[in-house]
């Protein structure tokens, strides 16, 4: 296999930054940001970490073009505004924008009153149900068809303002359909695996998986023999 003899600085020259055709129109590249993701900037107006942590998690993220066109970041931007109105008592208001924001995403679905941390980010959004009173800290990353749901209405309907949704810790991250139901806690820097169904709390740091799908092969004399395939996150 041959190598590159250039200095790295020289390779890095050689690709290009997957925001540099925004540049041209006032969209400088900033490469100073603590968390990773580059901080853009649209003349003295800093854009959202909401838009630039797309480009930290989506290789496909190509210019910020394409990124202004993810469901994911329209349903969050609109949450945003609905969250707002829901904390200042506004009736109406905010669940009509959370039911415009499900109607033009693909079915995300984020009650107003949910809570959602800083660099949240949606990949492929679609399906995904957020439900009132659940919590999200920082750095989180949803899949498609992901729940953040509770258990039954027959259990929260003589009280429905209590903790029905679950608390995502800081820096966790959910596969596709995954789902995660009732008041439990999942614990900072862990990883929920495709399929997941989550009912207890997860301390922090853990991984939590489904079945792992499995292999048969039939042998020469007609038996069916099982193999379990290996499953990392």
């Amino acid at each position: 296999m041959v190598q590159s003899v250039l200095p790295s600085s020289a390779n890095e020259e050689q690709r290009p930054h997957p925001l540099a055709d925004m540049a041209v129109i006032g969209f400088p590249i900033d490469e100073h940001r603590p968390s990773g993701c580059r901080t853009r900037r649209f003349l003295f107006w800093k854009l959202p970490e909401d838009i630039c942590v797309v480009f930290d998690k989506d290789p496909a993220a190509k210019n910020l073009a394409e990124v202004l066109l993810y469901q994911g970041l329209h349903a969050l931007l609109l949450h945003r505004v609905a969250h707002r109105l829901y904390l200042r008592g506004v009736p109406f208001l905010p669940r009509l924008i959370s039911q415009f924001g499900r109607f033009i995403t693909a079915g995300i679905e984020i009650h107003p009153g949910a809570r959602i941390g800083k660099r949240f980010f949606i990949d492929h959004g679609t399906g995904i149900v957020i439900g009132e009173t659940t919590e999200i800290g920082d750095d989180v990353m949803l899949y498609h068809q992901v729940t953040l749901g509770a258990t039954g209405w027959w259990k929260d309907v003589a009280n429905g303002s209590k903790k029905r949704h679950p608390t995502i810790g800081n820096r966790v991250t959910i596969g596709v359909g995954a789902s995660i139901l009732g008041p439990v806690t999942i614990g900072d820097d862990s990883k929920i695996g495709a399929m997941a169904l989550v009912v207890e709390s997860v301390a922090p740091n853990s991984t939590v998986v489904a079945s792992p799908a499995r292999l048969l092969h039939r042998t020469k004399d007609q038996r069916i023999e099982v193999e379990e395939l290996d499953y990392q996150i």
